[in-house]
């Protein structure tokens, strides 16, 4: 048998005034997604263990039947692995956000969704004044990138930028968390300051702001790490994989997981990503690939911005423009199509949190349960219950 998860980035979501008490996936219209629910089975799964940060990271690990107790080593080291910055067992990586502050406050986490070529330019300004020996700056993709630090303590906190949209920046600077740490601290807060200066008048910003766009005027760290030891695939299951995502955190994953990165032209991590050359790429990755994990992170972004209507919308193309295709192409062979948030991200709160998420799984030749729509109140009467650890993996491969 064939597997295919397709994960809907923070698509879960809480009972909204917006959308009359319901959530978006109660709002949409999705017959494809919710034609598998009725085919198949369902539950709702803690994806991120009590204590753990209800990020991405943790919960994408967790999905891939990974302990994120055991595996996870801040995002940072997963983006390193995605853009080929080979990490020696000393480094600290660690995301580095372009991010908008306006009125002393972080305006929001993204820079209003800077371009990457525009987000290129600016790290790489960054990178030329403030890198070192010691200190380097990676450009990823649009407002998401990678700082390298090649010595120092990581016993530090940091706030995800996410997580405070209106707050005053400089309460929310980098924290040591001992003594070790209190320079590590006050360098990453120093290249806060710094970047701030760099970037304020860099002609990608003014250009931004003539046009009324947010700048890009500041970087913002979080999540740092040391490199990471996991078992692939292969190891733990017997079974190659290959992953499709715009976000470097999820191709990072694959990477460490022993999967096949797959490149699609026009994916961007936002509603207008490309859906259907996603679905196209899955579909050719099953060929030669046991399991496809097919990421869209578009659902998140539109919970970060707290727009319930446009969470509604990434859910309905998710279900239109990629769902659909690798039903109707999948039809009549033994192919086993699992649906799944990675982690709840309500539009109220725009921001990550440890709500358990509803997933379905459609084995073929498995009796389906009752349920018939796929949402966070209608799968807490499927068959599957509540599950945790590596229960969604291991029901999705039937062992």
């Amino acid at each position: 048998m064939k597997y295919v998860i397709v994960l809907g980035d923070g698509m879960s979501d809480r009972p909204l005034e917006a959308l009359d008490g319901r959530t978006p996936l109660m709002a949409a219209d999705k017959p494809g997604i919710d034609g598998l629910c009725a085919r198949g089975r369902c539950g709702l799964f803690t994806t991120v263990p009590a204590g753990m940060p209800p990020g991405s990271a943790v919960a994408n690990l967790a999905v891939l039947g990974y302990d994120p107790a055991k595996t996870f080593r801040g995002r940072g080291v997963l983006e390193a692995a995605s853009m080929g910055v080979e990490l020696s067992p000393t480094d600290i990586a660690m995301r580095c956000n372009l991010i908008c502050i306006e009125d002393a406050k972080i305006k929001n986490h993204s820079a209003g969704h800077i371009t990457t070529p525009e987000a290129r330019e600016l790290i790489e300004a960054v990178e030329s004044g403030l890198g070192s020996s010691t200190v380097h700056f990676h450009p990823g993709v649009s407002y998401r990138h990678l700082l390298v630090l090649s010595e120092g303590s990581e016993h530090f906190e940091c706030t995800p930028p996410h997580d405070v949209p209106g707050q005053e920046w400089e309460p929310l600077l980098v924290r040591p968390l001992d003594g070790e740490a209190y320079g590590t601290a006050a360098l990453l807060n120093d290249l806060i300051r710094r970047s701030q200066q760099i970037l304020a008048n860099h002609p990608v910003n003014l250009k931004r702001i003539r046009e009324g766009k947010d700048p890009a005027n500041s970087v913002w760290f979080w999540s740092p790490g040391r490199r990471p030891s996991m078992k692939t695939l292969y190891e733990l299951y017997g079974i190659t994989g290959a992953v499709i995502s715009a976000v470097d955190l999820v191709r990072g994953l694959g990477v460490y997981a022993g999967m096949d990165v797959i490149e699609v032209e026009g994916v961007t991590g936002l509603y207008d990503t490309n859906y259907e050359g996603k679905a196209e790429a899955a579909l050719a990755a099953l060929e030669d690939h046991d399991l496809v994990y097919v990421h869209v992170e578009a659902s998140d972004e539109a919970g970060h911005e707290g727009d319930a209507a446009l969470k509604v919308r990434t859910i309905e193309y998710l279900d239109q423009r990629l769902v659909r295709h690798i039903i109707e192409r999948t039809a009549g062979r033994d192919v086993a199509i699992a649906v799944t948030p990675d982690h709840a991200t309500p539009c109220t709160v725009r921001t990550h949190v440890h709500d358990p998420v509803p997933f379905l799984i459609c084995r073929p030749g498995e009796e389906p349960d009752a349920v018939t729509r796929y949402d966070e109140e209608s799968v807490k009467g499927g068959s599957y219950g509540m599950i945790t650890g590596d229960g969604f993996i291991k029901a999705l491969l039937g062992i």
